[in-house]
């Protein structure tokens, strides 16, 4: 499946542009006022970790994942923001870690 976004083609067979989509989904998170700022410097702390093009994408994938599953369970998180989570999350488990 390809479509365009942000001026970018995206691939969802492709793992780089999985990983272009979820910046893409971070970002938007970390731009959201109605997300409390604990959540929103996670996503922008991910967000540099799934860009660090000296990792190997799968470990990118991962590191973003194990970052994302901490804040999925605060208390604090809107319900739209969750719904984000759990969607970043289906699409980093999707990145193959090899």
């Amino acid at each position: 499946m390809s479509y365009r976004f942000w001026g970018w083609e995206l691939n969802m067979a492709n793992p780089e542009d999985m990983i272009k989509q979820c910046i893409m989904m971070l970002h938007a998170m970390s731009e959201d006022s109605t997300i409390p700022r604990n959540i929103r410097r996670v996503a922008d702390e991910t967000m540099k970790v799934l860009q660090d093009e000296k990792k190997t994408i799968g470990l990118r994938a991962a590191s973003a994942l194990s970052m994302i599953d901490e804040v999925s369970n605060d208390s604090n998180m809107p319900i739209h923001a969750r719904t984000r989570i759990w969607e970043l999350a289906s699409t980093l488990e999707a990145v193959p870690f090899d």
